[in-house]
């Protein structure tokens, strides 16, 4: 399995971005993908995650509201959807698969099994 994240850049204040988290090789229907982000000097933070199978989302109290994560099955991609930028925001985002997608982990870094080689977004005030 292999993950290969993108669409990170440089935005101001407010704007807008789409990350994409394209997934090869097996994905099974109980998995997890999330995104993960980690602002220097400081550990890596769960965002948000998808279940594969059923598309449940789940998401980070700071980013909820803001951010959206879907799923295109056909194209083995996950995106997230990152409206009303902050500066906080800024970091590098990575996009992660647990297999076993076990809900009560699913904010655990520790708990995925594969990841992505990270993208940077970077929000200007």
């Amino acid at each position: 399995v292999q993950l290969q994240a993108s669409g990170g850049g440089l935005v101001q204040a407010g704007d807008s971005l789409r990350l994409s988290c394209t997934v090869s090789g097996d994905t099974f229907s109980n998995s997890a993908v999330a995104w993960f982000r980690q602002a220097p000097g400081k550990e890596r933070e769960f965002s948000a995650a998808i279940r594969w199978g059923g598309g449940h989302t789940y998401y980070e109290d700071s980013v909820k509201g803001r951010f959206t994560i879907s799923r295109d099955k056909a194209k083995s991609t996950v995106y997230l959807q990152m409206n009303s930028l902050k500066p906080e925001d800024t970091a590098v985002y990575f996009c992660a698969l647990d297999v076993r997608g076990i809900v009560t982990s699913i904010r655990i870094a520790g708990q995925y099994d594969y990841w992505g080689q990270g993208t940077q977004v970077t929000v200007s005030s």
